[in-house]
C-alpha cells in the first residue's frame, strides 16, 4: 500500500456535513453532507454501534428522506442492506446528499432534540462515505432560529465558530468525528486548569440550586490524580477535554471518548450548595453524589484505558457490525477499580467509604449465580449478546465484565503488593509504555505483569479470568489491614429473588438459580400476592395474608420453616411451596491496619 500523502493544514476537507435544527418539536435534525470527489456509484453507511457501548443498535432507524444531487441534478439512491446505500454518482464532480435524523434518545450513545437541548454523535447523524474514511472531515454547527441563546461544547477542533461556539470544526478522520459527541443548548458552563490542560465541564439540565463551584473542584482533584498516575508530572495525550453532563430526573449513565465524555446523572445527586453557616468541611457528599463522582472518575480514567490503550481487536473500528474482543474484563474492570481508588487517593473519600464500595462490588459479584456459568474472558466476548441484551435470566447466564473484571484487578493489586515486587500501578504504566498507548493483547499484560512481579502470573490469570472459580479475596485484603466480616444477606437474596414494588405491587424480576424461589416454581413476572400458612389446628382454615413488599412476609413467616406463597401468573392464580432457606451472608469490610491499609490507598503517582 502506497503511503498515504499528508493533507495541507488548511485545506478544505473533502467531507463537510452540516447539521442544523430541521424541527426542534419534530426531534429532527437536518443533516447535509458534501463530497467533492466521490467515487462513481459512491457507496455510504451510517454506523450499526457507537464504540464504548457493545450492542448494535440499527442507528439507520432514525435516518429518513435521504436525497442526492450531482451538478444540481438529482443522484438516483440504492439502498444495499438496512444501513448503507448506492448514490449512482459520476466520479470526481461533487456530490451533494440530504437527510433528516429523529432524535429522541437521551442516553450517551445516541442523538436527542427538544426545545430545550441538542446532543448527538456523529455515528447516529453522520454516513461514511466508504473508501474516504481516512480523509479531513469537517462539521458545520449551524445556528438557526430554533438555537437562540444556545451554546455549543465538544472535543472537536474548532477552524471557524463564534462566541457560543456555532459554526465550523475539524476532525482528521472519520473516526476522529465519531469519537467527539456534540452538547447543544441552554448549560451551565466553566472551565478549570488540571496538569496544565484546559478541561471545560458543561451541565445541562440542573437546577439554579447546584453547587458548580464544588463540582468543577472535586471534578479537578480526580483528573489532576489520574495524570500523575499515569504520566507524573508529565503532559497528558491531550491538550483540553469536556466533560459533558446531562442531568435528567431519573437516568445514569457515561461514555468515554478520546478528549471528552458524555455523562447522565439524575438532578438530585449533583452537589447542593452549603446551608448558611455549614463550613465546607462539614458538607458531607451524599451516597448519589459520591456514585456522580465514580461516573466521573471512570469515563476519565478511560482517556488512557480504552480509547489510547485498548485491545488489538480494537485497532480499527469495523462500524458495521459487532467487534469482539475477551479484554473488556481488562479494560472496563480495572477500569471499575480505579475509578473509586481514584477517589480515595484524591481525598473525596475516605478509607470507610472506600471498603464499603469494595464490598459492594464483592457481594454484587458473589449474589450473581452466572459468575458460575460463565468466565469473564467469556463473558467480554458475549457482552453483545448477554450482557447488553440483559432480561430476566441475565444474573443466572454471564458475570458483569465491569464488577468481576474490578475484583481482579484488586486481587492483582493486592498480589504484587503482599510479595513485595511491584503494584498494579506501576503494571499499568508499564503496559501504557510497552505498547506505546496503543493496542495491547492479554500477553502484553501477562508479560508486564512477569517482568515486574518477577515470577510467571499465568496460573492467576487462569484461574480468575478464564475460569469460574470465585477469588481467593479475604486473604488478600485480610493481609493488607482490611477487616473481613459478615452481615446478613438482604431478604431477596437470601430468597434468590429481584423485585419491583412499585405501586404497591410486589413484582418478580428475576429469580435466581439455585437459590428457595426457583425451587418453589417462582418465576419471572409473577405478582407475589400474598402467603399462606396450614391451618394451626386440625380442621381450621388455613391461614392467609395479602402483602405489598417484601419485608412484609418475615413477620407474618415468624418461626414457621414453610409457607405457600400466593401468586399471579398470566391472570391464573397459584400455590407455591416455599421452604424458608438457611440466612445467608453479605460481606463487609472495615479498617484493621490503618498503616498497612495507606500503603495500598496512598499509593504514590507514576515517577
Amino acid at each position: 500500500m502506497p503511503p498515504k500523502t499528508a493533507p495541507t493544514p488548511n485545506a478544505r476537507p473533502g467531507v463537510r456535513y452540516t447539521v442544523s435544527v430541521q424541527s426542534a418539536h419534530a426531534h429532527l435534525f437536518s443533516v447535509t453532507l458534501l463530497v467533492d470527489q466521490p467515487a462513481k456509484n459512491q457507496r455510504l453507511s451510517l454506523p450499526v454501534w457507537i464504540p464504548g457501548s457493545y450492542l448494535v443498535r440499527e442507528f439507520s432507524q432514525n435516518l429518513q428522506q435521504l436525497r442526492a444531487w450531482q451538478n444540481g441534478q438529482p443522484v438516483g439512491l440504492k439502498q444495499l442492506d438496512k444501513h448503507r446505500w448506492q448514490a449512482q454518482a459520476e466520479a470526481g464532480q461533487p456530490l451533494e446528499l440530504q437527510y433528516e435524523v429523529y432524535a429522541f434518545d437521551a442516553s450517551v450513545r445516541t442523538a436527542f432534540l427538544d426545545a430545550a437541548r441538542g446532543f448527538f454523535n456523529a455515528t447516529s447523524l453522520c454516513l461514511q462515505v466508504l473508501g474516504q474514511e481516512d480523509q479531513p472531515h469537517a462539521l458545520e454547527i449551524a445556528a438557526g432560529e430554533a438555537t437562540q441563546d444556545w451554546q455549543v461544547a465538544t472535543g472537536l477542533t474548532p477552524h471557524s465558530v463564534d462566541a457560543d461556539g456555532f459554526g465550523h470544526y475539524r476532525a482528521k478522520d472519520y473516526d476522529e468525528l465519531a469519537d467527539c459527541p456534540v452538547e447543544m443548548g441552554r448549560f451551565w458552563s466553566a472551565r478549570f486548569i488540571a496538569a496544565g490542560v484546559e478541561h471545560r465541564f458543561v451541565v445541562a439540565g440542573a437546577g439554579a440550586w447546584m453547587d458548580g463551584e464544588r463540582l468543577l473542584e472535586d471534578t479537578r482533584k480526580i483528573c489532576e490524580t489520574q495524570i500523575a498516575f499515569w504520566h507524573g508530572k508529565q503532559a497528558p495525550p491531550f491538550s483540553r477535554y469536556v466533560f459533558m453532563l446531562y442531568a435528567s430526573a431519573d437516568g445514569y449513565g457515561g461514555l468515554e471518548h478520546r478528549n471528552s465524555t458524555a455523562l447522565i446523572c439524575q438532578r438530585a445527586d449533583l452537589p447542593r450548595p452549603r446551608a448558611p453557616g455549614e463550613t465546607k468541611a462539614a458538607l458531607k457528599a451524599t451516597d448519589g453524589y459520591t456514585t456522580l463522582l465514580g461516573l466521573i472518575s471512570h469515563e476519565y480514567f478511560h482517556t488512557w484505558n480504552v480509547k489510547r490503550l485498548r485491545p488489538a481487536e480494537f485497532a480499527r473500528y469495523d462500524y458495521n457490525t459487532e467487534n469482539h474482543t475477551e479484554l473488556l474484563w481488562f479494560f472496563e474492570g480495572f477500569t471499575s477499580y480505579y475509578d473509586d481508588l481514584m477517589l480515595r487517593r484524591a481525598g473525596l473519600i475516605d478509607d470507610t467509604a472506600y471498603l464499603q464500595l469494595v464490598a459492594k462490588t464483592i457481594n454484587q459479584v458473589l449474589q450473581t449465580p452466572g459468575r458460575l456459568v460463565q468466565d469473564v474472558a467469556q463473558a467480554s466476548f458475549d457482552a453483545w449478546v448477554k450482557y447488553y441484551r440483559v432480561n430476566e435470566n441475565t444474573p443466572n447466564a454471564t458475570v458483569s465484565y465491569y464488577t468481576k473484571g474490578a475484583l481482579v484487578a484488586l486481587c492483582l493489586d493486592l498480589t504484587l503488593r503482599a510479595e513485595g515486587h511491584s503494584t498494579l500501578d506501576a503494571v499499568m504504566r508499564e503496559l501504557w509504555q510497552r505498547c506505546d498507548g496503543g493496542p495491547m493483547r492479554e500477553a502484553d499484560l501477562l508479560r508486564a505483569l512477569k517482568r515486574l512481579g518477577r515470577r510467571s502470573f499465568e496460573g492467576e490469570i487462569a484461574a480468575w479470568v478464564h475460569s469460574t472459580a470465585d477469588l481467593p479475596l479475604p486473604s488478600l485484603m485480610q493481609g493488607q489491614g482490611v477487616k473481613v466480616s459478615h452481615d446478613k444477606a438482604p431478604l431477596a437474596q437470601q430468597l434468590g429473588l429481584r423485585v419491583s414494588e412499585a405501586g404497591g405491587a410486589l413484582v418478580l424480576k428475576t429469580v435466581l438459580r439455585g437459590g428457595a424461589a426457583e425451587a418453589a416454581g417462582m418465576a419471572a413476572g409473577d405478582e407475589w400476592l400474598g402467603v399462606e400458612f396450614a391451618a394451626a389446628k386440625r380442621g381450621a382454615a388455613p391461614e392467609a395474608w395479602r402483602i405489598h413488599k417484601l419485608d412484609e412476609v418475615p413477620a407474618l413467616r415468624a418461626q414457621r420453616p414453610r409457607l405457600t406463597a400466593l401468586l399471579s401468573r398470566d391472570k391464573r392464580l397459584l400455590r407455591c411451596g416455599l421452604d424458608w432457606p438457611t440466612e445467608s451472608q453479605a460481606v463487609r469490610l472495615g479498617v484493621a491496619d490503618a498503616p498497612r491499609l495507606a500503603a495500598w490507598l496512598d499509593a504514590p503517582s507514576a515517577p
